[in-house]
């Protein structure tokens, strides 16, 4: 009762004070350090540049700045020299917990400042694809809960220790690991959480939930380490050890502490986001697997439930088995870790089955034992939350699922075959999905989907057919637009929020254009199939990937900030034009990791492509301008870097500074050193129409599919050049 009386009082005190409102002032600023300095979030989406980054660096700094404001609050009457006429009139207990419940509530006071402040602000530098909920959520869960859990933790180190120094160190100390060691495991990093990338099309809210999660389990951690601080608040005159063996008498209190750590431990070993995949991934035991003998499948159905609101799935797959060898087999399939499986019977029966340990790309084995019956019809039924590779921990929000946007990929969307050969080579397949009517189904191939059924519950079924033993579903609130070119149609998808930012882009234009230009010169594209391709805008992944009929476009590559990027394009057409020239260059034919010493990329031949195409539409004066021109600037000012003439000054750098610099002189050859080389081998092979002959056959040519790479030493023979004349000085 008495709690409840103090508490209106101490938090009338503590905004009285002017360092309180200087505190809530610099964390009101703190967002300001997103946009300029602190920006973990590295795609390039307008709501990871302008929310996450702000949001993330209001977490960090408001957290270190609220740490510090504890410690100088409960240090206030020892520093005073009144803590002994203090405890004589309120209990040292009483006012511990009156403290921390002001402190908290000055917390959530300056994160709705925060918020009001910076929603106008984020309103109109995100533009078009702002959206109230994931402002409300990336600033609740990025910035608000980082304020209590830096209040528990400095709380814990001064009641521990009663030493405003030594509570100082220990809070950087912890603060330090979760912005350095801790910062490539997402469930330590409690300060500044693993956020790379918002999507502006889509939903977020996969990442939320990680974001949550993460929050949550720390809470428990340092609520439960901060009651047990509490049991060590001074009474008495009593040191650390006789105030912690007088607090202990009541039972409750130290059973709420071990309470709280025990169900944070909890959640942090079952955490239900990533999976627990062999990191080391030039390990594939599944793909070594002997196929089985006397056994065949002759073809799949897949019925799948993906619920929009959990995020979660529910399925049910069967397989056509021929079993010729009269005997019992044990079948092998790789199903998402996420996953449980619920029943499995051949030709209506249980059958036994168990589930692996092993984890290997974002699969466990499931083993079935298919009965010795000559025909086995055989029905998984499976659900659960789909888990994230571990080795992608830090860049989490792929297996998105909401009424706006999901990728469901092969053993996500039912359990893969991995031991049994098909019937005539063929994996004859039929998947049914449910989903909202607002969403629309994109198989990724060659094959397309229909709506077979609607319901009165506004959810519709789509049916398609495919073959194979895994496939990629996409689906999710898209625009499709068909594109006529030269003998092939375009089936373009891209989000319903991107409308506004593609049509100033001039998107089918430029895909038009693209193909046509690159079709004529280079070659058709390796993955159209039957006179059409899908380009299909994906949820900010970090790239793209093609197969048979279908190519995939990150919508990163897209955004209104990457449009803007004048080292692409000098319009957004152009950009657009760059970005679809990666059809050819990066996805027709591949490149491999390089190190920021050398300048070949796809990006040389990409920005070289677009160049020709740029002077094909407007005209050489303009190319000229906007493209050559700019590139021998920026060339001509990295030869007169000082880090370039003079390499060994760079490694005497700190790490961080070293990499900036790195990235940003890698940037400069990739996008410009290597498009004059091509220009300067253009001129030596003699013109534009022999380097068009040139890139042809390297477009075309026999892969080693062992090495799949186009190399520069390859395109120098195709030229007939060496290195040296390709020297720009």
């Amino acid at each position: 009762m008495k709690t409840i009386q103090l508490f209106p009082l101490e938090l009338r005190r503590l905004l009285q004070s002017r360092l309180t409102w200087l505190i809530v002032l610099l964390t009101v600023l703190s967002p300001l350090a997103g946009l300029i300095l602190y920006k973990p979030a590295s795609a390039s989406t307008m709501l990871s540049i302008y929310l996450a980054n702000p949001a993330l660096a209001g977490g960090v700094g408001g957290g270190i700045l609220f740490g510090l404001l504890t410690v100088f609050e409960l240090d206030r009457a020892h520093r005073s020299r009144v803590a002994v006429l203090m405890d004589a009139v309120v209990s040292p207990l009483c006012m511990a917990l009156v403290r921390l419940l002001a402190l908290l509530a000055a917390a959530l006071l300056t994160l709705i400042v925060t918020m009001l402040v910076w929603f106008p602000i984020s309103w109109v530098l995100i533009g078009s694809v702002f959206g109230g909920t994931d402002y409300v959520l990336a600033y609740l869960l990025f910035m608000g809960l980082a304020l209590p859990l830096s209040i528990l933790a400095a709380a814990s180190a001064y009641q521990m220790t009663r030493r405003a120094d030594l509570s100082l160190v220990l809070f950087a100390a912890f603060a330090g690991l979760s912005l350095t060691i801790w910062t490539d495991h997402w469930q330590l990093c409690w300060l500044n959480p693993s956020v790379w990338a918002l999507s502006d099309d889509f939903s977020n809210f996969r990442i939320f939930r990680s974001v949550a999660y993460m929050r949550l389990t720390w809470l428990a951690a340092l609520a439960g380490i901060w009651t047990l601080s509490y049991l060590c608040v001074r009474q008495y005159g009593k040191g650390l050890l006789g105030s912690l063996a007088r607090n202990m008498r009541q039972v409750y209190r130290p059973m709420i502490s071990l309470l709280l750590l025990t169900c944070s431990g909890t959640a942090y070993a079952v955490q239900p986001m990533v999976d627990h995949s062999n990191p080391d991934e030039s390990v594939m035991s599944f793909y070594d697997l002997p196929y089985l003998e006397g056994i065949l499948c002759s073809g799949r159905t897949a019925q799948v439930y993906p619920n929009t609101t959990a995020g979660t799935v529910t399925g049910r797959a069967t397989y056509q088995f021929q079993n010729t060898s009269g005997q019992a087999q044990t079948v092998a399939f790789g199903i998402q870790p996420g996953y449980t499986i619920s029943s499995v019977q051949a030709n209506g029966a249980n059958v036994p089955f168990s589930v692996g340990d092993y984890q290997e790309y974002n699969e466990v084995m499931l083993e079935v034992t298919v009965p010795a019956e000559e025909a086995v019809e055989l029905a998984v039924e499976y659900s659960g939350f789909p888990q994230e590779n571990r080795n992608l921990s830090t860049m989490q929000g792929a297996a998105e699922i909401s009424t706006e946007y999901l990728c469901l990929e092969n053993a996500a969307l039912a359990p893969r075959l991995l031991n049994v050969l098909p019937d005539e080579g063929m994996y004859p397949a039929t998947v049914e999905v449910i989903l909202p009517s607002s969403m629309m189904v994109i198989p990724f191939g060659t094959n397309e989907a229909e709506i077979v059924a609607e319901h009165e519950d506004g959810t519709s079924t789509w049916r398609y057919e495919d073959n194979g033993v895994g496939g990629i579903l996409y689906a999710g609130d898209y625009i499709r637009q068909d594109i006529q070119t030269d003998g092939i149609t375009i089936q373009f998808y891209y989000g319903r929020k991107h409308q506004a930012v593609m049509e100033e882009a001039g998107a089918v234009n430029a895909v038009k254009t693209v193909v046509d230009y690159c079709t004529e010169h280079y070659g058709p594209l390796s993955f159209s199939t039957g006179g059409t391709l899908k380009l299909i805008q994906s949820r900010v992944s970090g790239g793209g990937y093609a197969s048979n009929g279908a190519s995939l476009l990150d919508e990163a590559d897209f955004t209104a900030a990457n449009l803007r990027d004048s080292s692409k394009g000098a319009i957004p057409g152009e950009v657009m034009i760059h970005e679809l020239v990666h059809q050819w260059w990066g996805l027709g034919n591949m490149f491999d990791s390089f190190d920021n010493t050398n300048p070949w990329s796809a990006e040389g031949l990409t920005v070289y492509t677009t160049y020709r195409i740029v002077k094909e539409l407007y005209d050489e004066e303009y190319a000229q301008k906007h493209y050559v021109e700019q590139w021998q600037q920026a060339v001509d000012d990295y030869y007169l870097n000082f880090y370039v003439r003079n390499t060994e000054y760079l490694a005497g750098l700190p790490e961080e500074e070293q990499l900036q610099i790195s990235n940003s002189l890698a940037y400069v050859r990739q996008y410009c050193e290597m498009p004059l080389k091509i220009l300067k081998a253009q001129e030596l092979v003699g013109g534009e129409e022999a380097m068009d002959q040139i890139l042809n056959s390297l477009f075309n040519r026999e892969l080693n599919w062992s090495y799949p790479y186009l190399t520069y030493q390859e395109f120098l023979d195709a030229c007939g050049l060496t290195e040296e004349d390709l020297t720009l000085v």
